[in-house]
């Protein structure tokens, strides 16, 4: 009854938690995102901190850094991106025409008699791409004044997150401590084994992921433009930046950078095919270098799962359950494979102390048959 009462209230605690976060959602970004920070910088704050230095200053620095990364980011690269989206949003339209153009002259010339219908079947597509879009454009716009609250979570991620970072890059380690004496002393091993297998699987994605988001981003943008793509900055930072999202992120800059390519150049085919070369080969410097080297095999994360648990909890919280979708996935992933080892290594699956099967009841898993060796003997 003992261990059922703190299954109990650590059930109750972890529901109280999600309520908290859904009510909250609102407020606690800047929070989630120092968090989530001071998470990504802390080995960073134990190395300087084992090479002499105070925690405090270390922290000082740190943030110091940071805060000065991003500045320069806000300064030079922020206008450069925000002139290529202005510039993306008022060319579209015309963009989008040019791209009907050349995919009617191509139909035209292939399907013959049968072109008229897929001419309709376009005007069909265009007209619900343009109204999708419009109503999509409305629900953003909308949403930003209806909310009003655009300016203020600007104001306070750049205000509250830095002090977030800092007092907890120096509270980490009492912090950890102070969750530790909380454990029941019976199962504090148990959990301890727990907890660290869900901070591997973390650190790997938010850590080692993190950094292979960053150095996508940099390729991307450095080679689309580099070669001359329109928008090619805006494209491949934000391919880089998706690329924590399994395939989706890299998919999608395929597709959107290709589509740019082929209503840019056509009918040249070099840029084209280049647009496609680079992202080839991103593909297989994330699959054959970058991941195994930086991130690992410490996910233990399925990529099904993961753009599930991405997508749920982004619907449920939005942009903080971004944030927080990871480490719960990763921590549910664990707790699963935890309760599956109790299972397959209980009574309840070997069988060992129910009564044994009769004759041509069909097969048994092997382990119940090595469990009940001893005792029954299967003909």
């Amino acid at each position: 009854m003992r261990v059922e009462r703190q299954v109990l209230f650590w059930l109750a605690a972890a529901i109280v938690l999600i309520l908290l976060i859904a009510l909250l959602r609102g407020v606690i970004l800047p929070f989630v995102a120092g968090i989530v920070i001071a998470y990504f910088l802390n080995p960073l704050a134990d190395r300087l901190t084992h090479w002499g230095l105070p925690r405090g200053i270390a922290a000082t620095l740190i943030v110091a850094a940071f805060a000065c990364v991003l500045a320069a980011a806000i300064i030079f690269l922020v206008p450069l991106l925000v002139s290529q989206a202005q510039q993306f949003a008022a060319a579209l339209p015309d963009e989008i025409r040019r791209l009907r153009a050349l995919i009617e002259t191509w139909a035209r010339e292939q399907l013959g008699s049968s072109y008229p219908e897929f001419e309709a079947g376009m005007d069909r597509s265009a007209q619900a791409l343009t109204e999708n879009m419009s109503s999509f454009a409305g629900y953003i716009a909308s949403s930003l004044w209806s909310q009003g609250r655009a300016l203020f979570d600007f104001l306070s991620l750049l205000l509250v997150t830095p002090l977030v970072v800092f007092y907890v890059l120096i509270d980490w380690h009492p912090m950890l401590a102070k969750l530790d004496s909380w454990l029941p002393r019976a199962h504090a091993p148990t959990i301890r084994k727990l907890a660290s297998e869900v901070n591997g699987a973390v650190s790997a994605f938010i850590r080692g992921q993190g950094t292979v988001c960053l150095v996508l981003a940099v390729y991307y943008a450095v080679a689309l433009a580099g070669m001359g793509l329109r928008y090619g900055l805006l494209v491949g930072l934000a391919t880089g930046l998706m690329s924590f999202v399994p395939f989706v992120g890299w998919a999608l800059g395929l597709i959107t950078a290709t589509t740019i390519a082929f209503v840019q150049f056509w009918p040249e085919t070099v840029p084209i095919l280049t647009v496609v070369a680079i992202f080839g080969f991103a593909q297989v410097l994330d699959a054959g270098f970058l991941g195994p080297k930086i991130v690992g095999s410490k996910i233990g994360l399925h990529p099904v799962w993961l753009i599930f648990s991405l997508f749920v909890f982004s619907y449920l919280f939005g942009f903080v359950g971004v944030l927080v979708a990871v480490p719960i996935a990763a921590a549910t992933g664990v707790l699963v494979r935890f309760a599956l080892q109790l299972y397959l290594a209980s009574p309840v699956y070997s069988g060992v102390d129910s009564p044994p099967p009769l004759a041509g009841s069909g097969a048994i898993p092997a382990s119940a048959q090595q469990a009940s060796a001893s005792k029954t003997v299967l003909p």
